[in-house]
């Protein structure tokens, strides 16, 4: 009886020594198969978690990104446009403002300071979205290019007048009328602009006050509206002023257009 005793001990021994082989075996069985779904055998693309199979071909690049044909062509593309703009691009400098005006940039963003008898006057214009949209259409039968528009930039500016001995800014809010952008000889003695709004603000604040008073001139007495257009004739701004400006704001503007191009075309192809 001991004996079949031992027996059963010893059998039980065997099976539960033998188990763990088994269990590993049977891991080894199931990692393998998995690992060859995830690389099967004899693919020429093999993805890794850096580098997954899309299904389209890419190109290997030191700055890791993702490279199509359609990148290849988009910036082939990219590259004609960028020899087309050079092209036609009417100022290779920036045209000069008369007047005494220094320029700062800032980006799109621009400055045009002056100082007059104890004032200091500056006029900020930004170049983006600064060119009105054409609803002409083109006649049937005409081609695309023929008598196409130029594009101008005529962006909204505003007018910061300061004295020196006050700690208030006079502020005017100015803006190109759509009907005054393609004028006429006829039409030389109107105002190029117009004044929108006009408030004070406190001197050296860059952020303006929602609490300061803003007139509106939509419904202002005409003769004081053209009491405050002689007031900014008077310190240079006014229709040569208008002229000049959107001169220089038409160049600013297709100078970011081309450097836009040049960056988007660098982004696409690495």
């Amino acid at each position: 009886m001991l004996s079949s005793l031992s027996r059963a001990l010893i059998a039980t021994a065997r099976v539960a020594s033998s188990r763990p082989t088994s269990v590993l075996s049977s891991l080894s069985t199931v990692r393998s198969f998995t690992r060859s779904l995830w690389v099967p055998g004899g693919s020429a693309l093999r993805p890794t978690f850096l580098n997954p199979y899309r299904g389209f071909p890419a190109v290997s690049c030191g700055c890791g990104g993702l490279h199509t044909e359609g990148d290849k062509a988009f910036a082939d593309f990219l590259s004609d446009e960028i020899k087309e703009e050079k092209k036609i691009q009417k100022h290779k400098t920036l045209p000069k403002m008369t007047g005494n005006w220094e320029l700062e940039l800032n980006g799109t963003e621009a400055k045009l300071l002056k100082k007059l008898s104890g004032e200091k006057i500056t006029v900020t214009f930004n170049t983006n979205n600064s060119i009105p949209p054409s609803f002409e259409e083109s006649q049937e039968g005409q081609k695309a290019d023929e008598n196409e528009p130029e594009l101008v930039s005529t962006p909204n500016f505003v007018v910061e007048v300061t004295k020196q001995d006050t700690n208030r800014t006079l502020v005017l809010d100015c803006h190109y009328p759509e009907d005054e952008v393609g004028r006429g000889e006829e039409e030389e003695e109107s105002d190029l602009f117009t004044i929108r709004e006009v408030s004070f603000q406190p001197t050296g604040e860059t952020d303006w006050k929602e609490n300061s008073y803003t007139l509106s001139t939509d419904s202002l007495d005409w003769a004081l509206y053209d009491h405050l257009m002689d007031f900014l004739a008077d310190r240079g701004v006014d229709n040569t002023f208008a002229d000049e400006l959107v001169e220089l704001s038409t160049a600013l503007e297709h100078q970011e257009y081309i450097l836009f191009l040049e960056n988007l075309k660098g982004f696409v192809k690495c």
